[in-house]
């Protein structure tokens, strides 16, 4: 073990994994502790988007996780009166960023995936039964604590410690690492109790008749949302024969008695008709909103769900904490391999938390509107929701992601903080394939300032107009594929290499 890593993570849980994967992928020397001696058999998370995709590419792990991995449709909202209220669907859609919109997967199979990639990627230090315990912040490091339990050795749990520069800690919602800073949590006041079915299924689920389902939306495909007072509830489809259903408790219902399998059978059953199924687990939660007040403290990093919780309603849980680490890992690796100042670490919370809040300010919304038991307001609900969703036609989970208004991006410029397209290119590829995953100049035309020339790119002229929808000269995309800014290619190199501090000039 070295004398000191670049960076500790705590939990390998998908966002610690995946920074891991994103950080030693760039160079970095990683250790992961885990207290768990393997991951969690059961699934958990289920969905995905397009912008965990790219960042699979990012890390390498794309052609691991893909195979096990099932492209769908979207979202859809199912009123009282059991007639569609609002669709998010992506059918015969473009797909700016190269990648479906919606992926649902198996969590243990896509953790397995992930995992798998710690040797290709500059043999990652994984610790398996290393269960946080403390922290010492110093001026240069982190020294981190842990008992180390060797079950298949019996052997006796023994306190030991590392060093490391920095420490991200993706370590859950119960975050040890985040009490042991005394870090409290901003409560966006939504707590409802919810039952989540896992199952097997051997067949289509059966859904009652709906109106005003759009054409060439499938029902299978879909993520679909009964908001029906009588019990709200969530179909979710899944990889190969996975299934999850969600089921609203109702006032006075016990979390216990409903977990019973007579109780789960009847919920799921309703849905399955003769289809043979399999129960794999069953477990009730409060979905929450939460939000870490504070996301650094010293040297330490709150990710995923150790720094926010959201409601389920549009699948952003595991997708925030993903963006949280991709977010830490280049700015981290600018410090290390580019000599950026540490300084630039500062603008993690500013960039994410804005963005966390609105898509969980989104999400309580829905669940608001979702969770509703009273009939007569449901109907008022059902007629409100389907006037406003008529005024937002096409619109779709991914128009959900704010832009990063804050921190390091120019801001004012057109397109600053958006995420940046990824065509697929003439030959299949996509674009970050061919123009790499670090910083990206894009010029409308050759000259003196050097970067990539839209019209020299196989895209189709995707890139091109995108300059031109966005009156741009060049734009220069951030390796987290966020627009850090458009205009002159000289200013934009600029400004980046000021805001990061640089000693001398990194490649764009």
């Amino acid at each position: 073990m070295p004398a000191m890593f670049d960076v500790a993570v705590i939990g390998c849980g998908p966002v610690g994994a995946m920074a891991a994967n994103l950080l030693a992928r760039q160079g970095l020397s990683v250790v992961v502790l885990e207290k768990e001696t393997d991951h969690y058999p059961l699934p958990r998370a289920v969905h995905l988007d397009h912008e965990m995709m790219r960042l699979f590419q990012s890390a390498g792990v794309i052609d691991r996780v893909l195979p096990d991995m099932i492209a769908t449709d979207g979202h859809l909202h199912v009123g009282a009166d059991h007639g569609v209220i609002r669709y998010m669907g992506t059918v015969g859609k473009p797909r700016p960023f190269g990648w479906a919109n919606d992926y649902f997967f198996y969590q243990p199979e896509f953790e397995a995936h992930l995992r798998a990639a710690f040797d290709a990627n500059n043999g990652i230090e994984l610790l398996t039964g290393a269960e946080f315990s403390a922290l010492e912040q110093h001026d240069t490091h982190v020294r981190v604590h842990y008992f180390l339990n060797d079950t298949k050795m019996h052997l006796e749990r023994t306190e030991q410690h590392l060093d490391a520069r920095w420490v991200i800690a993706a370590d859950g919602s119960r975050s040890p690492v985040r009490k042991a800073l005394g870090v409290t949590l901003d409560d966006l006041d939504f707590e409802e109790p919810w039952l989540v079915v896992d199952a097997e299924v051997e067949g289509p689920v059966t859904f009652p008749p709906l109106a005003g389902v759009p054409e060439g939306a499938d029902l299978q495909r879909l993520s679909v949302m009964m908001c029906d007072p009588a019990r709200p509830a969530t179909v979710v489809p899944g990889r190969r024969n996975h299934r999850r259903w969600e089921f609203m408790l109702l006032p006075g219902e016990d979390d216990a008695v409903m977990m019973q399998p007579d109780n789960v059978a009847a919920l799921v059953g309703a849905w399955m008709k003769d289809v043979p199924h399999t129960i794999v687990r069953a477990a009730t939660y409060r979905f929450h909103g939460l939000v870490a007040e504070q996301w650094q403290v010293g040297r330490v990093f709150l990710a995923g769900d150790a720094a926010h919780q959201t409601p389920p309603f549009f699948g952003q849980g595991m997708c925030h904490g993903l963006r949280d680490v991709a977010n830490l890992a280049w700015k981290m690796a600018a410090i290390v391999n580019d000599g950026a100042d540490e300084a630039i670490l500062a603008t993690y919370q500013p960039e994410r938390d804005p963005h966390v809040r609105g898509v969980i300010g989104a999400a309580v919304a829905a669940g608001r509107y979702i969770c509703e038991l009273d009939p007569a307001r449901a109907a008022v609900r059902d007629a409100t929701i389907r006037k406003a969703a008529a005024q937002k036609a096409g619109e779709t989970a991914a128009d959900l992601i704010p832009a990063i208004s804050a921190g390091l991006v120019v801001s004012g410029t057109p397109g600053a903080g958006v995420r940046f397209v990824q065509p697929v290119l003439d030959d299949g590829r996509r674009l970050d394939d061919l123009t790499g995953q670090g910083w990206r100049l894009f010029v409308r035309s050759a000259g003196t300032d050097g970067g990539i020339v839209a019209g020299d790119l196989p895209d189709g002229g995707a890139v091109a107009a995108w300059l031109d929808a966005h009156r741009a000269e060049a734009v220069l995309v951030r390796p987290d594929h966020y627009v850090f800014g458009t205009g002159s290619a000289t200013d934009l190199v600029a400004a980046r290499d000021r805001l990061l501090g640089l000693r001398q000039e990194i490649a764009a």
